[in-house]
């Protein structure tokens, strides 16, 4: 249990070379197959398909998802979603005390630049759109992959326009994000022009 609430941990693993899988596998061993659920796929098949893939397995009414690299730390959105009765929490580095530890100054400018970007071209409603640190209603969550068309970074914030657009009310935590203490970031140029022509097709078509 976790603040009152039975969890289950579902960890989809792409294939990743870190050694992920071998590390959730003796998790599963000491804590049982029914707390830590570990759904491995072959290669690289994108962020979209991974939430898919963890919603079929996903027994709860909630759903929180998280990286597994150590960068996020679970604080008090169960404790927000019940203030507000809220559809979404998600947490934001950019509101109230958030902020973000251990990133060079190159890796802030690109993270202030895209959400400053994102928020005048979009205005989805929410302070931090490029998190991935959120928890959804899972009826909520479905809903929204059975809208949303985006791939890689952009799909982030696809997810808080469509919900924006559906009507669905989203609350924000602020968050401390501290840099991954293993491994290395994903983040290079082609998930940047990824990102820029994601957000363009997201401004033309909503």
């Amino acid at each position: 249990r976790f603040s009152g609430n039975n969890f289950e941990i579902i960890i989809i693993d792409d294939g990743s070379p870190d050694g992920t899988q071998e590390i959730a596998e003796q998790l599963e061993k000491i804590y049982g197959s029914d707390k830590i659920l570990l759904r491995p796929r072959a290669r690289k098949l994108g962020l979209g398909t991974a939430y898919i893939h963890g919603m079929k397995h996903a027994t709860g009414n909630f759903i929180v998802i998280m990286d597994a690299d150590l960068s996020h730390h679970v604080s008090l959105y169960f404790i927000k979603q019940k203030e507000g009765n809220f559809d979404i929490v998600s947490g934001t580095r950019y509101k109230g005390n958030g902020g973000v530890y251990g990133w060079d100054l190159k890796r802030k400018l690109i993270s202030r630049g895209a959400n400053f970007i994102t928020q005048v071209l979009l205005r989805p409603g929410a302070s931090d759109l490029t998190g991935s640190f959120r928890l959804y209603r899972k009826e909520v969550l479905q809903k929204l992959m059975e809208k949303c068309v985006s791939k890689g970074y952009v799909f982030q914030m696809e997810m808080i326009v469509r919900a924006r657009q559906l009507g669905y009310t989203i609350g924000e935590v602020p968050i401390s994000f501290v840099d991954r203490v293993y491994g290395e970031s994903k983040l290079g140029g082609n998930e940047i022009v990824s990102f820029l022509k994601g957000l363009l097709t997201l401004f033309a078509t909503t």
